[in-house]
């Protein structure tokens, strides 16, 4: 058995089902989660600690179960991206853009954060992992995006002039230019200062909750 511990039997049932290596069951598990509790419940108290735990059980075994891991991840991902897919989008806003700093390869959280965007109608820009810092800041340039999210799994990964750089971009007419939120993502960034421009949400919920209350007044803004 997979160490979950006290959770919900959602992930016990998740747990099996990769452990069979079934992936009928894991799509209709997914579909299910998500239909009944939420994007992101079902990421922060099923999909997130079953990962978490069919990692353990990989690293305590010699590399058994490497498949397991494989097989979830991927239909998680998939989960995540139908989410993404099928949600209607304000497109008259600027987006949110989402990209795994420079050698940063985990994409998984940043999935999760698209669906739970999308999943309230909010636009994304999704770049995935280890984007070049020139590529991410052409592509701040051409959107003049609402909010940058820059996820580090790890502090080796976390680039501060990266954050400081991006949170320093200006764009708009003069006189009303505006400036992106960064958003520190990920366990990379924990014990640095923030800076200016610059927040760090702890969590799924906490980063989708900042990242709508910016939109609020966009919103509410009578269109032209």
């Amino acid at each position: 058995m997979l160490p979950l511990g006290d959770v919900r039997q959602e992930c016990r049932g998740l747990a099996r089902a990769a452990l069979r290596l079934d992936s009928t069951a894991l799509d209709d598990l997914l579909h299910r989660l998500v239909a009944e509790h939420g994007l992101v419940d079902a990421w922060q108290e099923v999909m997130m600690p079953t990962l978490h735990a069919v990692g353990r059980k990989w690293e305590t075994s010699g590399d058994r179960y490497v498949e397991v891991e494989h097989l979830l991840s991927w239909h998680v991902s998939s989960a995540l991206r139908q989410v993404v897919a099928s949600a209607p989008v304000r497109a008259a806003v600027p987006p949110v853009l989402l990209a795994c700093v420079p050698a940063e390869q985990h994409t998984l959280p940043l999935e999760a954060l698209a669906a739970a965007l999308a999943e309230r109608g909010l636009p994304v820009r999704m770049f995935g992992a280890a984007v070049p810092p020139e590529a991410l800041d052409s592509a701040v340039r051409r959107t003049g995006p609402v909010a940058v999210v820059l996820w580090s799994q790890a502090r080796s990964t976390a680039s501060r002039a990266l954050a400081r750089h991006l949170a320093g971009h200006a764009f708009g007419v003069k006189g009303a230019r505006t400036r992106p939120l960064v958003l520190l993502a990920g366990p990379g960034w924990a014990g640095q200062t923030l800076e200016a421009g610059m927040v760090r949400p702890v969590g799924l919920q906490d980063a989708t909750d900042t990242l709508c209350r910016l939109y609020e007044p966009l919103v509410r803004a009578p269109s032209a």
